[in-house]
């Protein structure tokens, strides 16, 4: 009985973020509900840089919000560590995403009036902490920030702002942190230094991040990629590459189109995505596709 339980608690420790069956169902009247989620069920590794992928519409920026305590799903749970997320209260999802969780947005989301440092200490600033200085210091050398602490973020580049963004995220020590096209804004050569370093923070900070992306070389820089498509996980990519996160999201622009739920934009968001990526460098792997 102790074998068993301890190894339970050692799967549940190497797991960072896991959803159960979780549905998101938009509409009341039967025949005009909308199922943005159908029963998706993943497990997040600690440590570990996961990618969700999808078409347009396909759920994936859904179930980041469900997982990330932003929105609630309609049914289903979902766990960060040993915190359930399911059925708090607004107070304690404010605390949750506070003490557990970190965000990086496609459009930085940074405070005009505060400078690069305080835009950065403003999460511990609101929870009423203090910064560890030798962390605050590793993470700042670690985006390359120490020359520009002091500017705002007018006077920084869209990728600078990116990275101040990043150390916000980081500067907690969050269980997990979400990244919502974090690369949407950037020229290719910003886009490559934030990946860059958001895969350096898994490797060298054991960080766990969950990222939303349509690119897919911004993809090709996880350790595993989850596809959704109508709402459901359909297939997963493990040490993916450009070409072959290419080809799962134009299988699933087909599928898509042969049942009649896609639209023009679907496959010209696929098609865009990997011309607009094609200046930058990608991680070398070995993949494995795994249908679901």
């Amino acid at each position: 009985m102790t074998s068993q339980t301890s190894a339970s608690d050692t799967e549940t420790s190497a797991i960072a973020v896991r959803a159960v069956d979780l549905w998101k169902i938009y509409g009341e009247v039967e025949h005009t509900t909308v199922n943005a989620l159908a029963g998706v069920s993943a497990k997040f590794e600690r440590g570990h840089f996961t990618a969700i992928m999808g078409p347009s519409g396909s759920g994936k920026s859904t179930l980041m919000h469900c997982l990330a305590g932003l929105d609630q799903a309609t049914k289903g749970d979902v766990w960060i560590g040993n915190s359930k997320v399911s059925g708090l209260s607004d107070r304690g999802l404010t605390k949750l995403r506070r003490e557990k969780v970190g965000f990086v947005f496609q459009q930085f989301n940074l405070l005009p009036t505060l400078n690069a440092q305080e835009n950065i200490l403003l999460p511990l600033e609101i929870a009423g902490q203090k910064a560890d200085p030798e962390w605050l210091d590793r993470v700042i050398t670690t985006v390359g920030l120490a020359d520009r602490l002091k500017h705002r973020p007018a006077e920084l580049s869209g990728g600078q702002q990116q990275r101040v963004a990043c150390a916000r995220a980081l500067v907690s020590r969050p269980e997990v942190i979400f990244a919502d096209e974090p690369t949407g804004n950037l020229d290719s050569r910003s886009s490559s230094e934030v990946l860059g370093f958001l895969r350096q923070s898994v490797k060298e900070f054991g960080q766990t991040i969950i990222m939303v992306t349509h690119d897919p070389r911004a993809a090709s820089y996880a350790d595993r990629i989850i596809f959704l498509s109508d709402g459901k996980v359909t297939a997963e990519l493990l040490n993916p590459t450009e070409e072959l996160v290419f080809d799962q999201m134009k299988h699933l622009d087909r599928v898509a189109e042969s049942d009649g739920v896609a639209d023009s934009d679907d496959v010209t968001e696929s098609d865009s995505a990997a011309d607009s990526a094609s200046e930058l460098p990608a991680p070398n792997a070995t993949p494995a596709v795994k249908e679901a």
